[in-house]
C-alpha cells in the first residue's frame, strides 16, 4: 500500500493499533487497547490467493488483518463474485464466532499478514470485558453497512462509477486508519478483480478503466489507481463515506459511553 502510517500508537500496539481507529476505538480505555493486543494468539503470512476460510468449512478462531488486503468471496460453478474487501484493522471473520460456518470464502488479495484469535478467547472476552465486546460488536455492524452500500453501488452506478467508488472507499478507509494515500493508491487487484467486485465482465471492466482515464479522472495500471484529484474522483463516483462511520482522529477515553 502507498501509504504512511500516521497513529504513533501502532508501534506499541503492532498487531491490532488499526482495529477502529479513526472510528469508535476512541471510546477504548488504555487498558482495553492492550487487552485487545494480547487477544492475537499467533501471527500468519500467506501469499497471493490463499484461502484462509472455505464456505461451509467449521471454524473456531477469528482473524484481524495486520496487512495487505482480503477478499469475501462466493463461487457458483465457474464464476466467482468478490463480495467485500477488508483493509488492516478488520477483523475479517469476527461473525464466525457467531455462525461457525460462514457462506463464503475468505481470500488473501496479494501477501497478507493475519492475526488469530481463538473462540474460546472471543467468550472470555463476551463475559468479562463488555467495553470489547461492544467494539467488536460495532465492527460487525459496520462490515454490515459496506456490504449494504455495495449492493447500493452495483444497483445505482454505471462500471465506471462502481470502480471508482471502490478506490474511493478504500482511499477513504486507509485513511481512517492513519495509512493517508496521496497520488496513487496501490492494490494488488487484477482486471478480473475488479470485474469480479463490480459484477461485470474482465471487458467490461477493462472498458469501464479506460473510461475513467478519458476523463481524466484517474488511471489504474495493475490494480494501482493514480490521481491528481481525489475529491473529483470521489464526486464522480457519488461517494459519500458516512456508511464507514468514521470519527476522525485517535482520543483514548477512560471509559465507553
Amino acid at each position: 500500500m502507498d501509504a504512511k502510517t500516521g497513529d504513533i500508537e501502532l508501534g506499541r500496539l503492532p498487531l491490532t493499533g488499526d482495529f477502529l481507529a479513526g472510528r469508535l476505538r476512541r471510546n477504548l480505555s488504555l487498558d482495553d487497547l492492550n487487552y485487545i493486543e494480547e487477544l492475537v494468539e499467533s501471527v500468519e503470512e500467506h501469499e497471493d490467493g490463499t484461502r484462509l476460510l472455505e464456505r461451509g468449512v467449521r471454524t473456531d478462531r477469528s482473524t484481524i488483518l495486520i496487512e495487505g488486503y482480503i477478499f469475501r468471496t462466493i463461487e457458483t460453478k465457474d464464476k466467482r463474485f468478490i463480495t467485500g474487501v477488508h483493509v488492516p484493522g478488520d477483523f475479517v471473520d469476527l461473525h464466525g464466532f457467531a455462525l461457525k460456518r460462514l457462506d463464503h470464502n475468505v481470500d488473501a488479495a496479494g501477501r497478507v499478514k493475519v492475526g488469530c484469535v481463538s473462540h474460546d478467547t472471543l467468550r472470555r472476552v463476551m463475559r468479562d470485558r463488555p467495553g470489547v465486546a461492544r467494539a467488536m460488536w460495532f465492527a460487525t455492524l459496520l462490515d454490515a453497512a459496506i456490504h449494504r452500500k455495495w449492493i447500493q453501488t452495483l444497483e445505482q452506478l454505471d462500471a465506471p462509477r462502481r470502480i471508482a467508488h471502490l478506490y474511493a472507499e478504500l482511499h477513504t478507509r486507509l485513511d481512517l486508519i492513519g495509512r493517508s494515500v496521496t497520488r496513487a493508491l496501490r492494490t494488488p487487484f487484477t482486471q478480473f478483480d475488479m470485474a469480479d467486485m463490480c459484477g461485470v465482465s474482465a471487458i467490461h471492466a477493462n472498458r469501464a478503466v479506460g473510461k475513467l482515464r478519458e476523463l481524466g479522472i484517474a488511471e489504474i495500471r495493475r490494480g494501482d489507481l493514480y490521481t491528481s484529484d481525489w475529491d473529483a474522483l470521489k464526486e464522480y463516483a457519488q461517494f459519500d463515506p458516512d456508511y464507514l462511520y468514521g470519527d476522525g482522529p485517535l482520543k483514548v477515553k477512560e471509559d465507553w459511553d
